[in-house]
């Protein structure tokens, strides 16, 4: 098993993270300065959100995972120009992160802002949400850990209610102001044109045996 090691002065000017395997777990403590609990933002487009939530909140450290080189790119740039210290970056896909990649309850929020809604219905087994995934998040979550959701998509948020809905571990909660006025670069367009926005929100909370 591989072991990650903290971060040289040199990889410390980047703010992605290396993997030293796509097999073995990351030493989240490794990649940042503190130990804080740990937010991430599945998706993390050009970093709108992750960057202003961040920078409101110093006390927990940041992980935006983004698939594209591109719009991870971006999520850097808007960080170090903010001087962010808290927040790193990941270019993967999600699915596999969570899955392969992440310790046991290690992380304190997950945010889930439109995913790709896969809008034919013979393409909506390919949508991220699904109870496969809902377990893998039953491993990764801290205690009380909470996830945040938002899509323009009907079908898609009736969707993750239903599959949301078949795991008693995660009780529905509310999506706080403070989230709701921090918009995605997607949001913004959407907000933009008159689409409405759907959120729903779990805390995972272990079934007492």
């Amino acid at each position: 098993m591989t072991v990650d090691k903290p971060l040289s002065d040199n990889e410390k000017t980047s703010l992605f993270i290396k993997l030293t395997s796509i097999v073995n777990r990351i030493n989240i403590a490794n990649q940042f300065a503190y130990i804080k609990p740990v937010e991430i933002e599945l998706g993390a487009g050009d970093g709108s959100f992750i960057v202003q939530y961040a920078k409101l909140h110093p006390e927990h450290n940041f992980i935006a995972v983004e698939r594209l080189l591109g719009r991870a790119r971006k999520v850097e740039k808007k960080a170090v120009r903010a001087g962010l210290e808290n927040l790193r970056i990941i270019r993967i896909e999600a699915g596999y992160f969570i899955k392969y990649l992440l310790p046991e309850q290690s992380i304190f929020k997950m945010h889930i802002y439109f995913p790709d809604p896969w809008p034919k219905a013979r393409h909506s087994k390919n949508r991220l949400i699904q109870p496969n995934f809902l377990k893998d998040l039953l491993k990764v979550m801290e205690i009380n850990g909470e996830i945040y959701l938002r899509t323009d998509s009907k079908a898609y948020f009736e969707q993750m209610i239903e599959v949301f809905e078949q795991f008693k571990e995660f009780q529905k909660i509310e999506t706080s102001d403070e989230l709701k006025k921090i918009n995605t670069d997607f949001e913004q367009q959407f907000i933009s044109k008159g689409f409405p926005i759907f959120y729903t929100a779990y805390k995972y909370m272990p079934l007492k045996e």
